[in-house]
This record gives structure tokens, C-alpha cells and sequence, in this order.
């Protein structure tokens, strides 16, 4: 999926990189070309300034997105989360972060999530980096409670899993 978005702006990478981000962050492009998170207006100059572009780029991605049915209609949907990683511990919660073999293998939440479900830890919240739009993906658990030491020994026994940090 990653491919087919950045094959429609290969011959402009500085617009590839405003692409990015928007998606990374989670930002909506209106009708109109502004780029939004919910209904709060985000100025062009300040994205042109976090991808390291000039802010004429944004304006040209945003006119490519709005003119692009496949572009519009991702951008009009997609949303961002509130992620609890680094505010976990603050609230009591544990932290899990997986470092797969290989991030492409089909089934690592699956069998994490078991191990975790029947050591009764319950899971607040998962989330896995997309190993096309990052270099090293983690998968990133939070649980209810902190994490049991036999928990993490049990998750690196796992064939699909490199290494585990918790915290």
C-alpha cells in the first residue's frame, strides 16, 4: 500500500517526505487543501518546516492529495491516537515494546498477546510501527499492571521475536 502513495510522487521527494509525514502524524487534507488534525487547522509552514522542505512543497502535496481520489480519500480518513508509551508508567501501566525477527512475520501480536492473556495482564492498548514506513518496527504494548519478569522470558522464547525491553 505504502508503495502504490510514494509511486505517485517519485519524481518529487520533497513532496514524498511532506507525504510522510501527514500520514506518520495522522493528519487530514480538506477540500480545500489544509491539512488538519480534526478541526484544528495546522499552517502549512509549520509541517514545511518539520519535513525540512520549503512550505510551497506542502501547498503542492496538499493540491496533489485533493486532486487524487486514492490520496483524498486516505487523507479524509485517517486519524490520530493518543499513544500512552511514554505516559504509561505516570498511570500505572506497564510497557512491552517487541523487537520482531521479521516485522513482515504473520502472527507475532497474536502470540504475544496470548502469552500476556494467560499470565492475566490485560492489554490497554497495541501498537505496530508499519516495517514499510520504518527501518527498525517495534510493537509497542501497553498492559494494565506492570509486566511480570516470567512474562518477558516466556515473549523472548518466542521464534518471531529478536528482543523485549519493558518498562
Amino acid at each position: 500500500m505504502w508503495q502504490t502513495l510514494l509511486k505517485k510522487f517519485e519524481k518529487y521527494p520533497a513532496q514524498a517526505k511532506v507525504l510522510k509525514l501527514l500520514f506518520e502524524r495522522g493528519f487530514q487534507v480538506n477540500e480545500e487543501g489544509k491539512v488538519t488534525s480534526g478541526s484544528i487547522e495546522i499552517a502549512h509552514t509549520q509541517l514545511a518546516k518539520e519535513a525540512g522542505v520549503d512550505r510551497r512543497v506542502v501547498d503542492a502535496t496538499t493540491k496533489t492529495i485533493i486532486s487524487d481520489e486514492l490520496l483524498s480519500t486516505i487523507f479524509k480518513n485517517v486519524h490520530s491516537i493518543p499513544f500512552l508509551r511514554d505516559v504509561a508508567p505516570s498511570l500505572g501501566l506497564g510497557v512491552i515494546i517487541i523487537i520482531p525477527e521479521d516485522a513482515s512475520h504473520v502472527g507475532i501480536l497474536a502470540e504475544v498477546a496470548g502469552l500476556i492473556s494467560r499470565s492475566n495482564v490485560s492489554i490497554r492498548q497495541a501498537v505496530s510501527d508499519d516495517p514499510y514506513l520504518t527501518d527498525n518496527p517495534r510493537l509497542t504494548i501497553i498492559t494494565d499492571k506492570k509486566v511480570p519478569g516470567e512474562l518477558v522470558d516466556k515473549i523472548l522464547e518466542l521464534p518471531s521475536v529478536k528482543g523485549v525491553s519493558i518498562y
